[in-house]
């Protein structure tokens, strides 16, 4: 295939633009959606910032990692929803349902139709253990810090990552989501954005590592 100058592969300059679109768009809808109890909307902020950066990176790497065209097509349609449910969570600290349901039937769908999880080609046993033991796990651990610590939406989050990646990636996934958040809310702590006393979403960090442990190399 043709490269642009600087080596740039077209594909992945054409899914970063995609990327880059559907952030702008994502961040606007997650400032509408679901409607704020006062019925403001938020205007263009840091938040958009994260959420286009995101949609920048995760989309761009779908070429780059995946060469099949149907697992480019699955793969950007899950990482697209996976930058409207950040934007979501920023906003709001919600993932709703009617994104995170579906990610699940998505990942059910290919792993009754393929035999194995997509991205790790693992038994389906073994993946359904992953997506039910990971999450079940870290909801019981975060029961004594109060319920806003592991919400419904992360844990239906980790189903659908542990589907399609398998049970080795959504440990992957989980436990870089555990990191990125300690530091992330460290780094608030120290700039005092926020208190001890201060609820910060889990569900963009818990995000950020799924798609970072979907993207390894398929040898990892």
């Amino acid at each position: 295939m043709p490269t642009l100058p600087g080596g740039l592969d077209p594909l992945v300059v054409a899914f970063g633009l995609c990327g880059a679109v559907w952030g702008v768009v994502a961040d606007r809808i997650a400032a509408r959606w679901p409607a704020h109890e006062d019925g403001s909307v938020r205007k263009v902020g840091w938040r958009t910032v994260v959420v286009v950066a995101f949609g920048v990176v995760s989309l761009a790497l779908v070429p780059a990692r995946f060469g099949g065209a149907e697992e480019r097509v699955l793969f950007s349609v899950f990482f697209a929803a996976l930058v409207l449910l950040m934007g979501t969570d920023l906003d709001q600290r919600l993932m709703p349902d009617v994104v995170t349901l579906p990610l699940i039937a998505l990942g059910l769908v290919v792993l009754v139709w393929g035999g194995d999880s997509l991205v790790s080609r693992q038994p389906p046993l073994l993946v359904i253990a992953g997506a039910i033991l990971v999450p079940g796990i870290l909801l019981a651990m975060s029961l004594p810090f109060g319920a806003g610590a592991f919400g419904g939406g992360d844990v239906k989050l980790l189903v659908s990552v542990g589907l399609l990646a398998g049970f080795a990636r959504i440990v992957i996934a989980a436990f870089a989501g555990i990191m990125l958040g300690g530091v992330g809310v460290a780094v608030l702590l120290v700039t005092r954005r926020v208190t001890l006393k201060s609820h910060v979403p889990y569900g963009p960090f818990l995000i950020a590592g799924a798609v970072w442990a979907m993207l390894l190399p398929a040898s990892s």
